[in-house]
Parts: C-alpha cells; sequence; structure tokens
C-alpha cells in the first residue's frame, strides 16, 4: 500500500505539514518559528514551499499576523489529524493522548466561561501539555468560527449550525436575579412589586431590551432600566456597589453570586430554560484530540 502513495510523496517534504500546522495554530511566522525552533526566514521559505505545493496563497498578511484563505482551513482539518496519528506511530502512541500536550481553543459567551472554564483548568490542572484558550463566541458567530478554522469546540446555547456541524447536548439552564443584599435588602422568595419596583440592570447586546422585556410586555408590566452592559461578568461586578437588580442565565448567576457574595433568586415572572449544548465541524468528529476535548467538558458538568 506504501507503493501507492510514494509517487505523490515524493513530490512534497512532509516536515511542511509540520510548518504549517504551526502557521496554523499561531496565525504568526515569527511566533511559529519560535515554537518550531526555527529562524523567521528558515519559516518564512518553509511558507513559500508550501504555497507553491498547494497552489495557494494559505495565508494573507493582517495587522496581527497571518489569517488561513479557505483553502488553508480545509487542508488543516485533515492535516492535523494526519500528523497526531504519524506523532503516535513514531512515539509508538496509539491515537491522542493529553501527556502530548496540545492547544486547544474553545468558543462561548462570558456566561458560560464563568460557569465552565474553571472546572476546565481544575481538569487539566495536573496536564501540563494541555492549553486551554477561550475566543467570545455566541449562537450565531460559533458556527462560521468552526468553519473558519478559529476555535476546536463551540460551547452555546441552540447553536444556530448547518449540516456540516454536529451537537451535543451539555446541560439545560434557565435565568436567575441577581442583586446585592447589602444595597438592596430585598426578601428572597423576590414579590413581583418588588421585582418592579427596584432597578434594573441590563444585559444586552444592543442596550435596549432584554427576554425581561419580551415577557412583561404581553402583560401590560415594564421595569426601571438605568443602564446596560453587554457582559454578564461585568453587570455582575457593578452590582457590587450598585443596588440595583440584574437577570441573567442561572449557571453564571450561581458563580458570581458565590464569588462576589451577592444574593440569588428566582424571578418572580415565568422565564423560559433552554438547552447549552457543545459544537463541533463534522470533520473532527473522529479526531481523537478534539474527540478527548468534547468527552472533558462533558464530564466536568
Amino acid at each position: 500500500m506504501i507503493d501507492i502513495y510514494e509517487t505523490e510523496f515524493r513530490k512534497a517534504d512532509l516536515n511542511l505539514l509540520v510548518v504549517f500546522a504551526a502557521l496554523f495554530r499561531e496565525r504568526s511566522v515569527t511566533r511559529a518559528a519560535a515554537a518550531l525552533h526555527l529562524s523567521q526566514g528558515a519559516t518564512s521559505a518553509a511558507l513559500g514551499r508550501l504555497r507553491k505545493l498547494f497552489d495557494d496563497e494559505l495565508f494573507t498578511r493582517t495587522r496581527t499576523g497571518i489569517e488561513p484563505t479557505r483553502r488553508a482551513i480545509d487542508l488543516a482539518r485533515r492535516i492535523e489529524p494526519a500528523l497526531g496519528m504519524i506523532h503516535g506511530a513514531v512515539t509508538a502512541q496509539e491515537g491522542f493522548t493529553p501527556e502530548n500536550g496540545r492547544l486547544f481553543t474553545l468558543g462561548m459567551s462570558d456566561d458560560l466561561e464563568a460557569a465552565l472554564l474553571p472546572r476546565l483548568l481544575a481538569a487539566t490542572a495536573e496536564l501540563p501539555g494541555i492549553r486551554l484558550a477561550v475566543r467570545q463566541a455566541n449562537r450565531n458567530t460559533v458556527a462560521d468560527m468552526l468553519d473558519q478554522g478559529e476555535i476546536d469546540l463551540g460551547i452555546a446555547a441552540a447553536p444556530a449550525h448547518g449540516p456540516d456541524h454536529r451537537t451535543r447536548t451539555l446541560f439545560t439552564s434557565g435565568y436567575s436575579c441577581l442583586f446585592n443584599p447589602r444595597l438592596l435588602p430585598l426578601p428572597v422568595p423576590l414579590s413581583l412589586d418588588d421585582y418592579l419596583a427596584h432597578p434594573h440592570l441590563l444585559i444586552s447586546f444592543d442596550g435596549r431590551r432584554g427576554i425581561v422585556d419580551d415577557v412583561l410586555d404581553p402583560r401590560g408590566l415594564t421595569r426601571r432600566i438605568i443602564g446596560s452592559t453587554t457582559h454578564f461578568a461585568g453587570a455582575a461586578i457593578h452590582l457590587s456597589c450598585l443596588p440595583a437588580l440584574a437577570t441573567l442565565p442561572t449557571h453564571a448567576a450561581e458563580v458570581f453570586a458565590e464569588a462576589m457574595n451577592l444574593t440569588v433568586a428566582d424571578p418572580p415572572i415565568p422565564m423560559p430554560e433552554y438547552t447549552v449544548s457543545t459544537i463541533w465541524h463534522a470533520s473532527a468528529s473522529h479526531d481523537p484530540a478534539n474527540t478527548w476535548l468534547r468527552e472533558l467538558v462533558q464530564s466536568i458538568h
């Protein structure tokens, strides 16, 4: 079977694929060179050979480094698992093992990061080769980020996705109220009168309205919003010195309440529940490293 590939392999130095993987991961010729212990000139020369080999620009320059082309993204999905198998064969190891080391990039919003990242870091604390990075993402952006190779795994509430993506339910969440009992000494459970009588801090992308307002409007009710932020963690920090209420995902509210000595309570209005799922590109379904990452995320919740 090796004979089938020998002719094609003679056309390419397979070490170039290692350079390609480093360039794709680091998004910088300088950082890739450092990771490979090569000079920047040698890495640039290897990139030139890669461009000739694949008849594509592969990476374009930006202000912050380099960005992969569509061809490079497609190649990366096939090259990285193949390099992992070659590494396993050379080191007599089967597939991916966390001891080999790997940088994993996850995409999620800051409420999910607050709930999940500490647990993930604790679970990998004894694996010095594993490094976790988080990129901000939401249900509308996570699929595109997977397609562009920006993240290995997404975590989002009911993520929008297409036929090239796979999802798995992680947990179900809802909404809770958060406030500072030292500045806003409200009884728990909250009454509707107290909820509407006191000021609210809105967490919203456009700063105009949130899901609470969608629930209140049909009932002919309104709340008094005194300010807004786009970040759940920012809202929790503001509540430490602000006599106001915030309504946010329960999984984040519980984390912030414990960390900042705030009070978490059920909203006095019916709020929907929703499912949080992991999402990955179909091409990574059988990649041992991605499979390990998915199982790790599943295991910590």
